[in-house]
């Protein structure tokens, strides 16, 4: 069974989608991403925290979104704060490389 994985960022524009875009197809991992900003792509809800084993966020005011929103939801389930400014364009191969440093300290890539 894959582990599933919700990365987040403001608007679901550029750094979760190009996170999730890094597990498409991937044998451990499945990967889905939203926005936590009300004019998000995709913005985050309650069922996407529920579905989630393990949450990423790309800066600290995500996760504390997550955990004001959908602390029930939420549980003790881990909220990873990855550190990854909002400086990039979808697939950028700066922000690839960025995301792939940030998340082996927490994931087998």
């Amino acid at each position: 069974m894959k582990t599933k994985l919700l990365f987040l960022c403001s608007r679901n524009q550029w750094r979760s989608p190009t996170a999730e875009a890094l597990f498409q197809n991937h044998p451990r991992y499945e990967a889905r991403s939203a926005g936590t900003v009300e004019r998000a792509r995709i913005r985050l809800t309650a069922g996407h925290v529920g579905w989630a084993d393990l949450i990423l966020c790309m800066e600290k005011k995500h996760a504390a979104a997550v955990t004001e929103r959908f602390a029930a939801e939420l549980g003790d389930k881990p909220l990873i704060v990855l550190r990854i400014p909002d400086d990039y364009q979808f697939m950028d191969p700066d922000l690839i490389d960025l995301l792939r440093a940030e998340l082996a300290a927490h994931l087998e890539l």
